[in-house]
């Protein structure tokens, strides 16, 4: 997963989910990644000794993994104050499809499915549409990209102890090393997509084992402002924090995004965003797969649950 995605409610670290990248869309918290290493090796514990190394070898291990090709079927539970609804996804060579199956646990009504259906549909029945979608996941995709390559350079790195991987943070039973981060006052955010950074503290956690990204968590000690083609701000205060973990055959996906964070778009309209979104249950599907098999794919994966 690529790491930040403030596109579609910000940008996440790792690949963003659910429009890889996509750590999603976060509205997206968007970031399939190649694991390095196998479970159970020794740990390198010189690498203890410097964090911005280690940061540096997960980040580079975060982006190769990004350009491994896996897809996924996979379902995700987005809460908000308003209520929570569930979606089941799957990635393909053309965007990401995803399909509501429940509002607040409960299962569509005949009507609902049939109108969530059209939305789908019309991905499959407009080539312009389903373009539209392709192009703003690929943009949503490079803006994590760039915020995990700066990683090593943005922060300063300070050793703060060690956890267990868990279910849904990285390998379960893998150390976990915590390190503290704070701006590096010498970072010169090469565009407006980084400037987020500079306003960022908190920690991550990075399987030591795998030197893979397991969570980032962050607050904006300042209010920072932002761009790709959007001007505004965030506030100060605002904080977001995201899991990945390993999903089997060393492959690592977004296990979760939470995001409460405040602002101004366009220096006008107020920003608010308060939700957390669970991804669950990853199955492997073909790469080739296109847009329109993967609407069938849905259909039958949701009778299924029935």
């Amino acid at each position: 997963m690529a790491f930040i995605n403030f596109a579609s409610h910000c940008s996440t670290p790792f690949h963003s989910r659910p429009a890889r990248i996509n750590f999603a869309s976060v509205g997206v918290w968007i970031l399939v990644f190649t694991a390095t290493g196998l479970a159970g090796q020794q740990t390198n514990i010189s690498s203890y000794h410097d964090p911005a190394e280690l940061v540096r070898k997960a980040v580079q291990n975060e982006i190769e993994a990004a350009d491994a090709g896996t897809h996924f079927l996979f379902r995700g539970t987005k809460t908000t104050p308003k209520g929570s609804t569930t979606k089941i996804y799957v990635e393909t060579k053309d965007a990401t499809a995803g399909l509501v199956i429940a509002y607040n646990g409960t299962p569509l009504t005949p009507e609902q499915r049939r109108d969530e259906e059209a939305r789908v549909e019309r991905f499959v029945n407009s080539p312009s549409e389903l373009q539209k979608k392709r192009e703003q996941e690929r943009e949503n995709a490079d803006r994590s990209l760039r915020i995990t390559r700066a990683l090593p350079d943005a922060f300063l790195y300070e050793y703060a102890g060690e956890e267990t991987g868990s279910p849904g943070i990285g390998h379960p039973g893998d150390t976990l090393v915590k390190l503290n981060f704070r701006p590096n006052p010498h970072y010169d955010p090469p565009s407006r997509v980084e400037e987020i950074l500079t306003g960022m503290q908190g920690y991550l956690l990075v399987d030591a084992v795998h030197e893979r990204l397991a969570s980032i968590d962050g607050t904006l000690f300042k209010e920072v402002g932002f761009g790709w083609g959007i001007l505004g701000h965030l506030d100060r205060g605002g904080r977001f924090i995201v899991h990945q973990q390993e999903v089997g055959n060393n492959l690592w996906e977004i296990s979760s995004v939470s995001l409460n964070l405040t602002g101004k778009i366009l220096l006008v309209k107020n920003l608010s965003v308060n939700s957390t979104e669970v991804f669950s249950g990853f199955k492997p599907v073909p790469s080739d797969l296109t847009f329109a098999q993967a609407l069938d794919l849905l259909k039958k994966e949701e009778a299924a649950d029935k």
